[in-house]
């Protein structure tokens, strides 16, 4: 981490391997939270590039729970974290772009840097947020619209969690999802 730490300090790109890497060891639990806290202030400080992005998704996708549909679908996640104190504009898309027919997956957590996320929103309005595989598909499928609650399907996030509430600012993680 720290020769990481020094490539960021100094405005140094990470190469897509490099990324891949260093996303895998933090979704693997191998960084307490100072040093992941440190990483992201530092990578935010020098500006994300399209290959690091891309090499943080791909350890990512790797640590993810997937789903099969029938059916073709859209996913839906908002950034989080607009600094602004509006409203959540990513679910309101949600029910009127599932209203409209499209079938959507909705990805979302608990508000982390932004007055509500995703599943502060549909718990404010009765709507269970922790739903199986299953019945998440059969929503998707069924109602055209199912909601998909981050720390169940990126459990590897956990890792990440004290850090970004620590930080309670943007990061790349508002890039990537939920």
């Amino acid at each position: 981490m720290k020769q990481i730490l020094e490539q960021l300090l100094n405005q140094h790109n990470l190469t897509p391997d490099e990324a891949y890497n260093i996303m895998l060891s933090i979704m693997s639990g191998e960084y307490d939270d100072a040093q992941i806290a440190g990483f992201l202030m530092a990578l935010r400080a020098k500006g994300e590039t399209v290959d690091e992005i891309a090499g943080f998704a791909q350890a990512m996708r790797e640590k993810m729970l997937t789903i099969q549909l029938e059916t073709t679908a859209i996913d839906m996640c908002g950034t989080g974290g607009d600094a602004l104190g509006t409203f959540n504009i990513s679910t309101a898309a949600t029910f009127v772009v599932a209203g409209s027919g499209v079938h959507v997956a909705k990805h979302g957590n608990r508000s982390m840097t932004s007055k509500s996320g995703s599943a502060d929103v549909l718990q404010a309005l009765g709507i269970s947020i922790e739903k199986s595989v299953e019945e998440s598909v059969a929503d998707i499928e069924e109602i055209c619209l199912g909601f998909m609650f981050a720390p169940a399907y990126h459990p590897a996030m956990k890792y990440a969690i004290g850090a970004r509430k620590a930080l309670a600012t943007r990061t790349v993680f508002n890039i990537l999802g939920p």
